[in-house]
């Protein structure tokens, strides 16, 4: 990994990655409850929010979407994914490649690596060659890490979440994207386990706002770098709120309380 705090990826050393690639993960069961967030030009508003430091799409969307925001939003190339129609073990294809992300105008790029999964040694040669080409670019690496598949029994388990920071650590990453443990000591572990590499919290599906903010507040306690989400903020009519709330929690180091009111002024 490498020194990140003054890269486009960060706001005084922290991170909140607002991730838009579920339309290729998930499908469109993700922008049902809030049909406008189907919408990309939707979702890029959204990220000039100064709290977003950076939006994660796929191709297509930063190709298409990201030339008439440039001068508003950081991008993150997320280089890999794959639909939720794919049955077989876990696995993401490369869908382009670092250069051509570069010439997009991306800043940082993006990698899941499913540690466990019978493909893992394939997706973590592609990661190699993914964070070398950043390297050249000057560009820093986020691991989605995921730990899924064959040789995973309980992917929510505090010690396999550690293991995926781990991973991602002795990998290279300079960001690992992480599902939170369940506890702000269980997330100590998991920052301990990083070593340099900063932590940050995967957002999750839509829960309330106070239980969202008290579970970021949590991580961040624990010293978390900050957060990834997508369905907590473009699943809210009025995600500008709780990116409000956000902001204070991550970049004020806020109560829950303040952030809270936040949402609500």
């Amino acid at each position: 990994m490498q020194p990140i705090d003054d890269s486009p990826l960060t706001r005084d050393g922290k991170i909140l990655i607002l991730a838009y690639d579920h339309g290729l993960e998930h499908g469109p069961v993700d922008f049902e409850a809030v049909p406008e967030s189907a919408d990309p030009e939707h979702v890029f508003e959204v990220a000039t929010h100064p709290a977003v430091t950076s939006l994660a799409v796929q191709k297509g969307i930063g190709e298409g979407y990201y030339p008439d925001y440039a001068d508003d939003v950081t991008l993150l190339a997320k280089i890999n994914g794959t639909s939720d129609l794919w049955m077989g073990e876990p696995d993401s294809a490369v869908n382009w490649s670092v250069e051509y992300a570069d010439e997009v105008g991306a800043d940082s790029i993006g990698f899941t690596l499913y540690g466990g999964s019978n493909h893992e040694i394939e997706m973590v040669e592609e990661f190699r060659d993914a964070h070398e080409a950043a390297r050249a670019h000057d560009m820093p690496v986020v691991a989605w890490a995921y730990p899924r598949g064959q040789g995973v029994k309980n992917d929510k388990k505090s010690g396999v979440i550690s293991y995926a920071a781990r991973q991602a650590m002795e990998l290279g990453a300079d960001v690992a994207k992480v599902k939170y443990p369940g506890s702000p000591e269980a997330m100590e572990e998991v920052v301990e386990m990083a070593g340099r590499t900063k932590v940050v919290m995967s957002g999750g599906s839509k829960t309330s706002d106070r239980e969202f903010l008290e579970t970021v507040k949590g991580a961040m306690d624990a010293g978390a770098a900050g957060l990834a989400v997508g369905r907590n903020v473009f699943q809210r009519e009025n995600p500008e709120a709780i990116l409000d709330g956000l902001e204070e929690i991550i970049f004020e180091e806020s109560s829950v309380e303040t952030a809270l009111a936040a949402t609500e002024s």
